[in-house]
């Protein structure tokens, strides 16, 4: 997989409570994935960018809200995260910070 492939599969790491929370305790952690991703697409990139071993992948599709704007139906975008399990004892630095 070429880099350029790689940083179109992984977009951003997906920053929430619930991700710092399985970061911490279940060596799992989150990230905005292109559409068009396959699991071992994110596999590979993950491991590729991060230099880690990836032990699995689960991917959530999130179907964009339907809101209302000045009275005029109107739609969020939706996304992809990919939920990714390290193999024990590896850990990924998303937030870059000490």
């Amino acid at each position: 997989m070429n880099k350029e492939r790689i940083y179109q599969v992984l977009l951003a790491p997906h920053i929430s409570e619930k991700s710092a929370l399985l970061a911490d305790k279940a060596d799992q952690y989150v990230f905005r994935v292109a559409p068009d991703a396959t699991k071992p697409e994110i596999k590979a990139a993950v491991e590729s960018l991060f230099d880690v071993k990836v032990q699995s992948v689960n991917v959530i599709n999130i179907k964009g809200k339907q809101k209302f704007f000045r009275g005029r139906p109107g739609k969020r975008n939706g996304m992809r995260k990919a939920v990714v399990r390290l193999a024990p004892g590896q850990e990924i630095d998303v937030i870059g910070g000490e």
